[in-house]
């Protein structure tokens, strides 16, 4: 019996077929020839990251735990799509770096006959203590860890010129009340047996740590913790930290990460996109398929060498053809579309998708890909608010600091502000500071409000003007608002004078002797200013494009 292999079907004793199992050269069918390569086959396959998880997080997983309360498991899961997710990191980063903590120190004067060379020693030192500490640095993180875990702990320890956050592992910290308006913080001293299990390294990282941790570690094992607890729970490690050093911040007066609520939407969104993939790789693909001809009684017109021949030389044709594969067959093929074919247009599912992540996440996905400028700016402002308390709990943990230095100190203390500047408003914010000391106000906001420290405009200002006379040399234009009384005067006898040196023409013979005076204002053109972009609608934007 004369047989013939063509992809994996044999051809037996003209005008039958039969299959007989894969052929000598097995094929893989579930992958398409792409040159010398092949393409992945295009199989249902969903969850990337589910997949790619080894915690098994699933949407019922989250689910469940955000049903139960679970602070635990949903810090764990915060950390995971941080890690993994692009959209739920750029939004923690979003929200924890939005306000840039801009700082300035206030010195409050009790006593008109404090010595003002004391207060000025003890001012640049409170400068200089904060300058140290990197503030805005530390207000970042703690607000990262705010936004990804729910809330911060943290250890005071202070130096001789600055101060050091020790930060504490959230799993082994706890707060149930409040001293005053401070969290208590304790802390679980099983974190040493249970990190450590080498005991000689064990107490070298214990010295690491303050030394209320020692003390704590020690009634720990001795069993002595004093609680209102059980005997049974006096083995749970709790120990209650010093409240002027242990710190605590969190939003909403719960320990939940900000956005774990919108992870099953994320993972929809994943389903969505790989369901999306494997759609664009379908449409990649083609097969040509080549039908040889029976005659009327059913048998093949072509032999069997002949029918090989036709085969091979198609294959051999296509070979490097990218996405494309070869079906000889002498059956009838059609192919069922299952797309909806009663509308032409188009339909963005997976944008559905995306606008419902964002949508669960509380924040204009506008952010990231800009559609309109004024419903943006609103958005913005609603974030602002959002994060607006955690920002006052900074301001009020620094200000307490700035508060200790002035201590003992009766005829003056310190006080430690923060602007609310953020990313979007800081320059609107430093204009209009700008503005305020032509009435007397502040000459170092708008500044402050452009990023600089406080310290760096005092001594920048000193540098230029006593020690490199920059005043003497770079004199700015006069003009009316910043000269005073006896300038005035001497601007308007001058400008007397010049009058007097005019010819009957109204020209002025001295014009080259002009130069130094009061700056003239430039002309300006009918209507009103031209609006900011941020301040013009979507409309008159597009129309702009449209005329340029």
């Amino acid at each position: 019996m004369e047989k013939i292999h063509a992809k994996g079907f044999n051809l037996v004793d003209r005008g039958r077929l039969s299959y007989e199992g894969p052929p000598e050269d097995p094929q893989d069918y579930g992958r398409i020839k792409v040159g010398a390569k092949t393409l992945e086959d295009a199989v249902i396959n969903l969850g990337a990251i589910k997949k790619a998880s080894n915690n098994n997080i699933t949407k019922d997983v989250v689910l469940a735990a955000l049903y139960k309360g679970d602070v635990t498991r949903l810090r764990e899961i915060s950390d995971y799509f941080y890690r993994t997710s692009g959209i739920y990191s750029r939004v923690c980063n979003y929200f924890a770096y939005l306000y840039r903590y801009d700082w300035y120190i206030v010195p409050e004067i009790n006593d008109e006959k404090a010595s003002e060379e004391k207060v000025l020693k003890d001012y640049h030192n409170v400068l200089r203590y904060f300058d140290n500490s990197s503030i805005k640095k530390v207000c970042g993180d703690i607000a990262l860890e705010v936004v990804k875990y729910g809330a911060y702990y943290g250890y005071v320890t202070e130096v001789s010129d600055s101060l050091v956050l020790q930060p504490l592992p959230i799993k082994y910290c706890r707060s149930r009340f409040y001293i005053g308006n401070t969290p208590a913080v304790e802390f679980n001293m099983k974190f040493f047996d249970e990190n450590f299990k080498d005991p000689s390294y064990r107490m070298q990282v214990l010295k690491m740590f303050p030394a209320e941790f020692s003390k704590g570690y020690l009634l720990f094992k001795q069993g002595k913790l004093a609680t209102n607890d059980s005997s049974e729970d006096r083995m749970a490690g709790w120990y209650l930290l010093d409240p002027a050093a242990a710190i605590k911040f969190n939003l909403q007066n719960n320990d939940y990460p900000m956005f774990t609520n919108a992870i099953p939407a994320i993972l929809d969104l994943d389903a969505a996109q790989e369901l999306d993939r494997k759609k664009q790789m379908q449409q990649l693909l083609k097969v040509v398929i080549q039908k040889l001809p029976l005659d009327k009684n059913g048998d093949l017109i072509f032999d069997v060498d002949e029918a090989r021949d036709i085969h091979n030389n198609a294959v051999e044709m296509l070979r490097r053809a990218i996405g494309v594969d070869v079906l000889t067959t002498f059956a009838d093929i059609e192919v069922a579309d299952m797309s909806d074919k009663n509308t032409t247009a188009t339909k963005d599912d997976l944008g559905k998708m995306e606008r419902t992540v964002f949508n669960e996440l509380g924040i204009s996905q506008n952010l990231f890909n800009t559609d309109g400028n004024l419903s943006l700016e609103k958005s913005i402002l609603t974030d602002e608010a959002s994060i607006r308390t955690l920002l006052f709990q900074l301001h009020s943990f620094f200000n307490r600091l700035a508060g200790r230095m002035g201590k003992g100190k009766k005829a003056y203390s310190f006080r430690l502000n923060m602007l609310e500047t953020t990313q979007y408003n800081y320059k609107e914010l430093a204009k209009m500071y700008k503005e305020q000391v032509q009435l007397g106000y502040s000459k170092m906001l708008p500044q402050i409000a452009m990023g600089h420290s406080q310290s760096s405009i005092v001594h920048s200002a000193y540098f230029e003007n006593n020690i490199l006379h920059l005043s003497e040399i770079m004199i700015p234009p006069m003009q009316s608002s910043v000269m005073n009384m006896d300038s005035l005067q001497q601007l308007s006898t001058s400008s007397s004078t010049e009058k007097d040196k005019k010819d009957n023409s109204g020209k002025d013979k001295n014009q080259n002797k002009v130069e130094g005076k009061v700056l003239k204002t430039e002309s300006k053109s009918a209507g009103r200013p031209e609006k900011s972009d941020d301040q013009k609608s979507d409309k008159t934007i597009q129309n702009r494009e449209a005329m340029g």
